[in-house]
């Protein structure tokens, strides 16, 4: 395809986010831009977090993970539905209960302030840098395809995306998102079966003689009990998909947004239990794509692609599907879905980090009426712009993206896991005033952990199991603080 003709896509994909967010955002009140008034219907929340929580990430990277661990990722997901039940009968329960409009409310609540204060922060932390991952992985990408052929630097690509979502969600917020991803919902996953067809068409199969061929089993071992040191092991994988899906879902800002737009818990609760059980097959298919990938690009001698010297797996699926004359069918549907793996992580962040910094850093609600729309709107700029900064600042990381995800996420999500879990389990509050130091101790302690020398852990790699120790030793600083409740 011509970047003329691929503007063309991109421009027309604005054009319908822009006709959604002008019938979402009529209303822009504040309870309309944080709560949608609480009129969300819950399967349309169901669906759009399908792609909320696939991203760009999954729409990417994670085909680009068969090289190295085949479906090994599978482990995970599997944690994750386990994760995902604990937020349906423990989490949302909880936020239902106490009627926040941010979760972290909840630490005040239990604990005090500062705690308060310290788990919100963590999220802005936890959420900027995973939001930064996603879209720079697919402005990556967009670079690759069309941008660095008509002379646009990376910079500006990331500005323009990050500007066209402003533009979208700046009045109707959590209302716009909840329908605008539903759309990219629809499109990554249209993208992904009209990938699997084509090539399997290429390769004179159908999708169950793909899974039934010699290529595919030597791709396709989801299961790795053989060596407790790998990465990849069941244990760490399994263990760690739990507590990654509570801390990264149940104890997310941006996530919880979704469910609280529901009108009652068990709204919520459908929701969650449907998204969970969709997630575990659409991830299958998503790895399924990955080994097709792999298996097409070795029959065809296709090179892995390569920016700046280093070797990206994450870039193979848009070499395939861009460069490899599988059909402008394949071509549009790619770019739509990758404009929606964009969209759909960023445009939540954007509007949760608005959320949780107005709300639990400016006390937004506690402010007269007059002055809190346009407090809300400044913020909206504002986390916009440190968005284009990070972002702009990952380029000079090197590895898969979905690795370098999840290795950020084990660290800042840990103080967060701590801090409800020892609320949720324990009878005990905490010298409110030490939280913030048990949460940074946490964080250096369980990095250190995880740089021991090999003389000390031998040949163990740590993986996943991160983020629970790191849970776990902030649960620990708790218990050291506690007061009777």
């Amino acid at each position: 395809m011509k970047p003329s003709h691929i503007l063309l896509l991109i421009a027309g994909y604005f054009g319908i986010l822009l006709l959604i967010s002008f019938f979402t955002g009529k209303n822009d009140s504040n309870d309309t831009f944080f709560k949608a008034n609480k009129q969300s219907p819950w399967y349309i929340v169901a669906f759009g977090m399908i792609g909320a929580s696939l991203s760009g990430v999954t729409f990417i990277s994670v085909p680009g993970l068969i090289g190295g661990q085949q479906f090994a990722y599978m482990q995970g997901v599997f944690g994750f539905f386990v994760g995902y039940l604990i937020i349906l009968f423990v989490l949302l329960p909880l936020y239902y209960r106490l009627n926040v409009t941010s979760i972290y409310q909840y630490l005040e609540q239990r604990f005090g302030k500062i705690s308060y204060k310290t788990g919100a922060f963590f999220f802005l932390l936890s959420r900027v840098t995973g939001a930064s991952f996603r879209l720079f992985l697919v402005a990556i990408a967009m670079q690759y395809i069309v941008f660095e052929q008509i002379g646009i630097p990376f910079w500006a690509t990331v500005v323009i995306s990050i500007l066209l979502i402003w533009v979208y969600t700046f009045r109707g917020g959590i209302k716009t998102i909840v329908w605008t991803d539903t759309l990219q919902t629809l499109a990554m996953l249209t993208a992904v079966g009209v990938a699997i067809y084509l090539i399997n068409q290429k390769l004179d199969w159908t999708y169950m003689d793909f899974l039934s061929s010699n290529e595919f089993a030597e791709k396709g071992q989801i299961f790795f009990f053989d060596d407790p040191n790998s990465k990849i092991y069941f244990w760490k994988y399994f263990i760690g998909g739990i507590f990654i899906a509570i801390a990264m879902t149940g104890l997310d800002q941006d996530m919880m947004q979704k469910n609280l737009t529901c009108k009652d818990q068990k709204d919520a609760q459908k929701n969650m239990f449907t998204m969970a059980t969709l997630l575990v097959s659409v991830n299958f298919v998503f790895l399924s794509l990955g080994a097709l990938l792999f298996i097409y690009s070795e029959k065809l001698g296709i090179s892995i692609p390569e920016i700046d010297g280093k070797t990206r797996t994450d870039l193979l699926f848009p070499e395939i599907a861009m460069n490899q004359n599988l059909g402008t069918g394949l071509a549009v549907t790619f770019i739509i879905g990758l404009i929606a793996a964009a969209y759909s992580s960023a445009d939540s962040a954007l509007t949760s980090l608005t959320t949780s910094f107005s709300v639990d850093f400016l006390g937004i609600e506690n402010r007269p009426k007059k002055d809190q729309k346009p407090l809300r709107k400044k913020v909206h700029i504002g986390v916009s712009l440190t968005l284009i900064i990070v972002v702009i600042l990952f380029n000079k990381l090197e590895g898969s993206v979905v690795n370098n995800l999840f290795t950020f996420a084990n660290f800042t999500y840990g103080p967060l896991l701590g801090l409800f879990a020892f609320g949720i389990l324990s009878n005990y509050t905490i010298k409110d005033k030490y939280a913030w130091i048990v949460g940074l101790l946490s964080i250096t302690l369980t990095y250190a952990i995880t740089e021991l020398p090999e003389s000390m852990i031998g040949a163990y790699q740590f993986g996943w199991e991160i983020l629970p120790l790191n849970g776990l030793i902030t649960f620990i600083g708790l218990w050291l603080i506690r007061e009777k409740k």
